[in-house]
């Protein structure tokens, strides 16, 4: 029995070094890497990892807001006729929780361009569909940023953006792999339409 004490001992130290189940896991992406990523490579992530690059997204749309999008931007919108970045959130915002007010906008899911959203429920979703996700985060974002536009806001689907969300023209352009960030942040309410 005792033979077997040192070659547990080095299995247990060489399974650590090499990255086995002892040591945190970690991320290499960066927010940006993460938007131009699968959301199905995403969903794979551990929750601690989506968190931190929710706050790191957050971090940089403090950081970007009011500048002119001539640069890349995570959330660029048209305001008064030019393209700039959306005002910023805190990490601690859940964007999976609209606020009350939110009820007056009008969103459309009906997709006029080639990807639709997917309407099985995610676990790394909190549960929801990818739909649902993205009708929570665009009612919680427009609410924000205080865009009231007077007719349906189209919500188009978007993967492997560079961007996270982008509103121009009265169009609502989402990244999925952002609705796996934001999802890992707090519990969701459940969308209008599904109650």
């Amino acid at each position: 029995m005792r033979r077997w004490v040192p070659g547990l001992l080095l299995s247990v130290f060489v399974l650590t070094a090499c990255g086995g189940a002892a040591t945190p896991a970690r991320t290499s992406l960066t927010a940006r890497q993460a938007l131009t990523s699968s959301p199905e490579a995403l969903e794979f992530e551990p929750s601690s990892a989506r968190q931190e690059l929710f706050r790191e997204i957050a971090r940089l749309s403090e950081q970007e807001e009011g500048h002119a999008a001539q640069t890349l931007v995570l959330f660029p919108i048209t305001q008064n006729g030019e393209m700039v970045a959306a005002p910023g959130f805190e990490a601690r915002m859940d964007l999976l929780q609209p606020p009350g007010s939110g009820g007056t906008l009008r969103l459309a899911f009906d997709g006029r361009t080639g990807e639709r959203w997917p309407e099985d429920r995610r676990d790394s979703l909190q549960g929801l569909s990818e739909r649902e996700a993205a009708e929570l985060v665009a009612l919680t974002l427009l609410t924000h940023w205080r865009i009231q536009p007077a007719a349906a806001v189209q919500v188009d689907r978007v993967s492997g953006a560079p961007y996270a969300v982008a509103y121009v023209d009265g169009i609502l352009r989402i990244n999925p792999a952002f609705l796996y960030l934001a999802a890992a942040t707090g519990p969701a309410s459940t969308p209008a339409s599904v109650q």
